[in-house]
């Protein structure tokens, strides 16, 4: 017997939509519910994308509610609310979205307790450390699509600089999802040559423009959001490939936010690592021998976030 693998999606805005859309044109998952406070926009955005089963497959797509969700093995929140202006960072939405997930989080603890959650919604370190604590279930089973996105931006432009494919480039971007975030170049390597003081495929090592790389890497989703309003394409991408580990129990080893528990002198914070990503949330972490520099970054980034944490009741 074939297993079905269900996947739901809490909120069917920009990004919602655009996770839906990777995971049935991918045929990740056999079933998608969607879930939205906007029932009639779940249910149209539901048969909008079962009416491209002829050229996909037979992947089910419907609108539901939380009592839909017991047998689902991967719940994605991105409910919440977006940035309002391209000048408003991250953490600035933390008050706005961390009340909208006391409700979220409860009926999914009641409805769905054997789900692995991935929480999308910014600020999504701080909102993953929020869902920790407000579910009963192992904090390992709650995972943030932390610096993915970032990660796969920084590779696409390596790969561009370089001209080489992106899948060749193995450099990470880790610590918060957002102004913080710690480019780990002393890891970073193009099939194995480091690119650090290094001249890699004829181009020789230019650290001013490496480092312009790392913040059009690190601005992008406020120049995108400048341009077109919101981001979500790239997102529903990164969403897809964290359920597909996780429905494959791939072990993969991906930047998402998790919890430090020690790791580089951090404890009690949310934000990502390499983590060992499968079906049973992660379980373990990767962890490189940084230079101080780094590790000083990372440092920084889990006070912002802490700072941030103390601003609100859990």
């Amino acid at each position: 017997m074939i297993q079905k693998r269900s996947v739901a999606i809490i909120g069917t805005g920009n990004v919602g939509v655009a996770a839906a859309y990777a995971l049935f044109n991918q045929r990740i998952a056999s079933e998608i519910i969607l879930v939205d406070l906007n029932r009639e926009r779940a249910e149209g955005e539901a048969m909008d994308l079962m009416h491209g089963q002829l050229l996909v497959g037979n992947v089910k797509v419907r609108a539901g509610s939380y009592e839909d969700l017991k047998d689902t093995q991967v719940v994605v929140v991105t409910a919440g609310v977006g940035q309002k202006s391209p000048d408003e960072s991250r953490l600035e939405l933390l008050n706005r979205n961390a009340a909208v997930y006391n409700d979220i989080i409860s009926k999914l603890d009641e409805y769905a307790p054997n789900a692995i959650l991935i929480i999308a919604t910014n600020p999504v370190d701080i909102l993953t450390y929020v869902s920790q604590k407000l579910s009963a279930r192992e904090p390992q089973r709650i995972i943030g699509t932390g610096t993915l996105l970032d990660t796969a931006r920084f590779r696409a432009l390596l790969g561009r600089y370089y001209d080489v494919d992106p899948r060749s480039v193995h450099a990470y971007i880790l610590g918060e999802h957002g102004d913080s975030e710690v480019p780990i170049w002393s890891q970073a390597n193009i099939g194995g040559q480091p690119i650090q003081h290094n001249t890699v495929l004829g181009k020789p090592y230019n650290k001013e423009a490496l480092d312009k790389l790392f913040e059009e890497s690190k601005n992008a989703a406020y120049e995108i959001i400048k341009r077109k309003g919101f981001t979500n394409s790239a997102i529903g991408v990164v969403i897809a490939r964290i359920v597909e580990g996780i429905l494959e129990d791939e072990k993969s080893v991906i930047p998402v936010s998790a919890y430090w528990d020690g790791a580089y002198g951090i404890n009690d914070v949310c934000m990502s690592l390499q983590s060992v990503v499968g079906i049973e949330g992660v379980k373990h972490r990767v962890l490189p021998d940084l230079d101080q520099e780094e590790i000083q970054g990372l440092r920084q980034s889990a006070e912002i976030l802490q700072s941030s944490l103390k601003k609100i009741d859990i």
